[in-house]
């Protein structure tokens, strides 16, 4: 029988880590590396008997997860988040799926709730990730943020849901609206792009038209329109922190 191995990085991940672990308790081996969590989540992963790496640093989503995928010795490896749970019917994909050598990589198929409201529109839908591979055939990209899986070749898709408790409440957003923005303005910093006050206006308010009347968000109802926002706060505060990283990075004389 191949062995499958669970991938995650945390930090104060502990409202769902208990459930994301139970969801796949079944794998061969569970590696959670983590950045300073002071919650339980360190207790959680401890209790499902998971390789725990603690990390200093904080290199961004993609190192951290390639950290997480080299702890693991299983012939294939299932990359989750922390706020992820396994549905039923996904694991029984997953164990039919390692059967077979045909395909080394599966899309998952993403469901994603936004304080307590499924989402179905608002850009969220066919929200095909791709989660499942055999060992040493995929790895991280090196983004700070908005990281993706490199591999060759198609990627199959498997039945079943891959429930994400993106957002459990609005304090949760405010947060990841300042971490992302943050992370996304320093990944673009380094790539030698630079922005404006007028590109981050005109940027913030394409994201909310784009996620409201072009993806549909306004089907979602309320949820659809604070996602909207939402994308816009911080596609809009993304590129104001840029352009304050510019103007800090350039000596007065050269401005």
């Amino acid at each position: 029988m191949p062995t499958l191995g669970i991938a995650l990085i945390t930090k104060n991940a502990a409202a769902h880590l208990a459930d994301c672990l139970a969801a796949v308790a079944w794998a061969d081996q569970i590696v959670v590396v983590d950045s300073g969590s002071s919650d339980n989540t360190l207790a959680i992963a401890a209790r499902f008997d998971a390789h725990i790496i603690q990390t200093p640093d904080w290199p961004g989503f993609g190192p951290q997860k390639n950290r997480a995928l080299a702890a693991l010795q299983t012939d294939w490896i299932l990359a989750l988040d922390a706020d992820e749970i396994v549905s039923a019917e996904l694991a029984q994909s997953i164990q039919q799926a390692m059967q077979q050598q045909e395909v080394a990589v599966w899309q998952l198929l993403r469901r994603s709730s936004f304080c307590g409201q499924w989402v179905r529109h608002s850009g969220w839908n066919k929200d095909w990730v791709a989660r499942l591979f055999r060992r040493d055939t995929a790895h991280y990209s090196d983004d700070l943020v908005h990281e993706k899986l490199v591999f060759n070749g198609q990627a199959g898709r498997l039945n079943g849901e891959l429930l994400h408790y993106s957002y459990d409440d609005y304090e949760t957003v405010l947060q990841k609206i300042n971490a992302y923005s943050s992370a996304g303005a320093q990944q673009r910093f380094q790539r030698g792009q630079r922005a404006s006050l007028p590109v981050a206006i005109l940027r913030g308010l394409w994201a909310f038209l784009r996620t409201y009347i072009m993806k549909r968000g306004f089907l979602d109802g309320r949820a659809g329109f604070l996602i909207a926002l939402m994308n816009a706060e911080t596609t809009f505060y993304r590129f104001i922190k840029l352009q304050y990283l510019d103007q800090v990075s350039t000596p007065k004389q050269d401005r």
